[in-house]
């Protein structure tokens, strides 16, 4: 009991002497050790990790007699961090633009201005209907909506265009002997900007190995960037969508419609119960697919 109390006291003055800004600073690392498992969860990259703490370790272990081992190991510490740079350099950047992309009021003041909700809206409204007609005839397609994160770069690989989304551009563009069929399809602001685009990998290894090669640049994609994905398989023709890295396969049109709506239209700060309600339908529509013979994969 003993122990007890004074675990319990000591506890208890740490937490009294604790200040405004001491709980602030244990927040933000808090948030950085967070934001760190993430990474190297989604970058596969424990085996790096692994190897970087051994390292440590060693050095630490070293720190007595091993004058040697330790004057080798500290000049690797040293290089390495900079190689960790390199190796993450990826990762590194893409978190830098979504800190960039947060919606913190002091950040709106450098956002781009809202887009017409119509717009965005026609453009949802035409790219399902051709990918309705695209999933009838086993046409493969591959359309990117960009969001806060610009595609500058991905759209200098392809043709740039300037057009407004309809139905019959869209399967005119993956036509299977068009010219621009092969690579993807960048709209911005409910506009296509570019066709023929090509898109980055996904690195990760635990995807299914019956996903071709436009499933994983449309995931890489969405692992890149805050995009929505939209696919179309030439071989099954199912419709998918990827968001954050994440596949839903096996999409029916109407959910299709709903997924984009929820991601890609702006919504007012005061429908957020009602916005609440809209995202229970669109898990309940997702469990019905499921449940009728679909199935949602990562």
């Amino acid at each position: 009991m003993d122990v007890l109390t004074i675990v319990t006291q000591r506890v208890s003055n740490f937490v009294l002497s604790l200040q405004p800004w001491d709980v602030l600073d244990i927040l933000v690392i808090a948030y950085l050790v967070y934001r760190l498992l993430l990474l190297v969860r989604r970058t596969n990259s424990s085996r790096l990790i692994k190897g970087v703490l051994v390292v440590i370790i060693a050095l630490w272990l070293s720190s007595g007699r091993l004058r040697a081992l330790n004057f080798l190991l500290s000049h690797i510490v040293e290089w390495g961090v900079v190689a960790l740079i390199i190796l993450f350099q990826p990762e590194i950047r893409r978190v830098l633009e979504q800190v960039g992309s947060s919606q913190l009021p002091f950040l709106q003041l450098f956002s781009k201005p809202q887009v017409d909700r119509q717009t965005i809206e026609q453009a949802i409204s035409q790219t399902v209907s051709a990918c309705g007609d695209m999933s009838k005839s086993r046409t493969g397609a591959l359309i990117v909506f960009e969001r806060h994160i610009q595609l500058d770069e991905v759209l200098r690989s392809g043709t740039k265009l300037d057009a407004e989304v309809s139905s019959e551009l869209l399967k005119n563009i993956f036509f299977v002997k068009a010219p621009m069929h092969d690579g993807a399809v960048i709209i911005r602001e409910g506009r296509v900007l570019g066709a023929g685009c090509m898109l980055p990998l996904s690195r990760n290894v635990n995807l299914s190995r019956d996903l071709g090669m436009r499933h994983r640049a449309g995931i890489g994609m969405s692992e890149n960037s805050d995009a929505v994905v939209v696919l179309v398989s030439e071989e099954t023709g199912s419709i998918s969508v990827a968001v954050g890295g994440m596949l839903k396969r096996h999409l029916m049109t109407e959910t299709l419609e709903q997924l984009l709506r929820n991601e890609l239209l702006p919504q007012p700060e005061e429908d957020d119960e009602k916005n609440g309600k809209k995202r229970k339908g669109w898990k309940a529509l997702l469990a019905k697919e499921k449940k009728d013979g679909g199935k949602e994969d990562e």
